[in-house]
C-alpha cells in the first residue's frame, strides 16, 4: 500500500548518505522537528507542500517526488508482525514486558483512555554515561478518555437554552442534554421545523 512512498524513502536515505547529511541539519533546513522529519522522508508522516517543496530542492527530487511526500501515508513500515531487526524488536520487547504496566498506570493516573499517536510529540536524545553512552526516548502524547455512551433507552433530562426564529418557517435552537447519573450537559445545536 505504501511502495512508491517506502522506495521515494530508501532514495532519500541514499542521498542523505551521500551529502553526509544529518537528520538534525534536515530538521533544521525543512523547519521541523529530527523524528517528524524523518518519519515524513520514510513514508510514515505527511509533508505540507511547503516542508514538501524544500525537502524536494535539498534531495534534488522532482515534482511527482515532491507531491508523493505531502500524500497522506498509509501507515506501518514493518514487513512481519513482529520485528526482526534487532533495534526495532527491542521497542516490541518493551510493549511486551512493560505493555500493560504502562496501561495500568496511565488508568490510574488518568482514567480509561489512550496515548494519542496523533496529537503527539517524540524526542530522541544522546546522554553521556561512563558506562557506555545511553539512548533518551521521550514520547508525549495527549490522553483521549473513551467516551461512554447508552442506548436510547437511557434517560435524559432536556431543555432548550435558546431559541431564535429563522427564515423560512424554521428555528434554530441551542439545547443541552443532561445526563441525570452524572449531571454533565451535552450541548447541542438543532434546526426545528415551526
Amino acid at each position: 500500500m505504501n511502495d512508491a512512498k517506502t522506495a521515494l524513502g530508501q532514495k532519500i536515505l541514499r542521498i542523505k548518505r551521500e551529502k553526509g547529511l544529518s537528520w538534525a541539519e534536515i530538521a533544521a533546513r525543512l523547519g521541523h522537528a529530527p523524528v517528524f522529519v524523518c518519519a515524513a522522508c520514510l513514508g510514515q508522516m505527511s509533508m505540507t507542500t511547503e516542508t514538501a517543496a524544500k525537502a524536494a530542492a535539498l534531495f534534488g527530487l522532482d515534482a511527482g517526488e515532491a507531491a508523493l511526500l505531502a500524500e497522506i501515508p498509509y501507515r506501518g513500515s514493518l514487513p512481519t508482525a513482529v520485528p526482526t531487526d534487532p533495534l526495532i524488536y527491542r521497542f516490541y520487547e518493551l510493549i511486551q514486558v512493560y505493555g500493560t504496566t504502562w496501561k495500568e498506570l496511565i488508568g490510574e493516573e488518568f482514567g480509561d483512555g489512550i496515548m494519542s499517536a496523533i496529537d503527539f510529540d517524540m524526542t530522541l536524545e544522546r546522554q553521556p554515561d561512563q558506562k557506555g553512552d545511553r539512548v533518551k526516548l521521550t514520547l508525549s502524547g495527549k490522553f483521549l478518555p473513551y467516551k461512554r455512551y447508552w442506548g436510547s433507552s437511557r434517560a435524559w433530562d432536556f431543555a432548550i437554552l435558546d431559541l431564535e426564529l429563522g427564515v423560512g418557517g424554521l428555528a434554530w435552537g441551542r439545547g443541552c442534554a443532561f445526563d441525570i447519573a452524572t449531571g454533565m450537559p451535552q450541548c447541542v445545536y438543532d434546526m426545528i421545523h415551526c
